[in-house]
């Protein structure tokens, strides 16, 4: 009788006091112990500021709801990983989290079990959206040069999952106007479709792509095309100082199916064959200064195939790339690697084999710190132009240290050799190395050291904005080049700035405002300090 009453108390209490009848809810882990199967899946989508939260209640958060259209629950529903029915799985409704909040339009998501009983758990997946109207200024002003851009871009039309957008921008190459419509999230919820089309005041470009990618760690196949063509002027620069020009246009196309068994004991394996097609002509234009020799034309067509295989293992993370926002790194090995082959009786001009190959591979070391590596190879043989290959790698480190404060150190290295001078390496204040102009040296061979000391503030400027700075130094070079450099030995500078995370927005830029200064000024043009403004997509 006594446990008869303790029993119908508890679910007095519980019926009461929902709160206390969700604590008492196993979680998935037990859920997935006990067998347990979904039933129904509730997906509940909010705005983009919360109006039972004081600090997002004020007029300008409020007219900002009211502007915005909410994501639809299909469009959630489509990124879900599993369904009705399904056995609970951690690892998948992990997955399912870890895709969700790639999602640019979505700003935070929570996936839980709300009911359970006789084996089967009811769950809610709760997201909040981002500002997904971007009506971006952009200013850079990077190695002495400044370019910039006005954009109006929509990338979740009407809570689709659409991206309708036009671009005008100025760089230190070209200036023009892009339009752009795309979706990610197309018929089962994974096949996109882009459309891309642009004009420049030296010439244009365009683009189409139709893909369903391995998306997922049990994705069992994959298939895409894609098609690109443009027309353009590529430059050569010496010391910083663009010395010429040429035309370049290119025509490319690639079409693709792949297959996987999905994950078997903790990796993915995966195989794709495809076809691609690349043509590149160039020629001299009259009212720019012509280089010492144009590129050969070249066309290339062939089959190729490729391997890739994903190690099971992502760790969650704050304060790495971003700035108190949930960051996931990719701690397992990734190999990937591609071999081809153009051949004649495609229309290739000549018939060389292309291949490539990259790995990363995170390691986890003592008191919370991590390595995060990278390595890259590509290379063609036996082109009557001349064999090129491409060798690179780089390491990140990352020492979390008391507080808000964490030491990152970096380091890269790129090896070239080609037979067009326009494939040589160039290292300035758009490449990394802050206190001098961009593409300063040039050359075969590029070596990049930096060090940064970062705080990631609390500050969380008008629930919009993330604040952070750092101080840091640079140490590079890049040689090896026919043409010559104006300083031609290593190249260090030190510096500090700022760094404003824009949360709330679905592009989530990083604004840069850097002030640098070069240690080494053996050439009389360098300026005493440069200022950079720039906006990227990590601190």
């Amino acid at each position: 009788m006594r446990s008869y009453l303790r029993s119908l108390a508890c679910a007095c209490i519980a019926l009461a006091c929902p709160a206390f009848a969700q604590e008492r809810l196993p979680s998935f882990a037990e859920l997935e112990a006990l067998g347990a199967r979904i039933g129904a899946i509730n997906v509940d989508t909010h705005n983009i500021f919360d109006p039972g939260d004081p600090h997002e209640r004020n007029v300008l958060f409020r007219l900002a709801n009211a502007l915005h259209v909410k994501t639809k629950p299909w469009l959630i529903r489509r990124l879900l990983l599993f369904h009705g029915g399904d056995p609970v799985s951690v690892r998948v409704i992990d997955e399912t989290e870890r895709l969700i909040r790639m999602n640019s339009s979505v700003y935070d998501v929570q996936i839980r079990p709300v009911r359970y009983e006789d084996g089967v758990v009811d769950i809610e997946v709760r997201t909040r959206d981002t500002w997904t109207l971007e009506p971006g200024l952009k200013f850079s002003h990077e190695g002495g040069a400044t370019s910039g851009s006005f954009s109006l871009k929509e990338t979740n039309l009407a809570g689709t999952g659409t991206t309708l957008g036009i671009d005008r921008s100025r760089s230190v190459d070209r200036t023009g106007t892009q339009l752009e419509l795309s979706h990610d999230h197309l018929f089962d919820g994974w096949t996109s479709l882009s459309l891309l089309r642009a004009k420049y005041n030296d010439g244009s470009s365009e683009s189409f792509g139709l893909n369903r990618p391995f998306y997922a760690l049990e994705t069992t196949w994959a298939a895409g095309v894609t098609a690109s063509k443009f027309d353009r002027l590529d430059s050569i620069y010496e010391s910083g100082n663009n010395v010429a020009q040429y035309r370049h246009q290119q025509e490319a196309a690639e079409v693709y199916g792949g297959w996987s068994r999905g994950l078997v004991n903790g990796w993915t394996q995966r195989y794709s064959v495809g076809l691609n097609h690349q043509a590149d002509s160039y020629g001299l234009d009259p009212s720019h200064t012509a280089p010492p020799q144009l590129p050969a034309d070249k066309t290339r067509t062939g089959p190729f195939l490729r391997y890739e295989a994903v190690e099971d293992d992502f760790m969650p993370a704050v304060n790495r790339d971003l700035i108190q926002r949930p960051e996931y790194l990719q701690m397992g090995w990734h190999p990937t690697v591609q071999l081809g082959r153009a051949l004649a009786v495609l229309g290739s001009t000549d018939q060389p084999w292309l291949m490539s190959a990259s790995v990363s591979k995170g390691f986890r070391a003592s008191a919370g710190h991590e390595l995060l590596t990278s390595a890259s190879y590509s290379g063609q043989y036996g082109s009557s132009t001349g064999d090129v290959r491409s060798l690179g790698g780089s390491a990140r480190y990352f020492v979390p240290q008391t507080g808000s404060f964490l030491l990152y150190l970096t380091g890269s290295f790129d090896r070239v050799k080609s037979p067009n001078i326009a494939d040589e390496l160039l290292l300035g204040g758009d490449s990394g190395l802050r206190g001098y102009p961009l593409r300063y040296q040039r050359g075969t061979h590029r070596a990049l050291f930096s060090a940064e000391e970062r705080f990631y503030t609390d500050w969380y400027l008008l629930r919009l904005f993330r604040v952070g700075a750092a101080v840091y130094g640079d140490v590079g070079r890049a040689w090896g080049s026919e043409l010559p450099n104006a300083s031609t030995g290593w190249l260090s500078d030190v510096g500090f700035g700022l760094r404003i995370l824009n949360a709330r927005a679905s592009f989530g830029n990083v604004l840069h405002i850097d002030l640098a200064f070069p240690v080494h000024k053996t050439d009389a043009g360098i300026k005493s300090r440069q200022v950079l403004v720039q906006t990227g997509k990590t601190f």
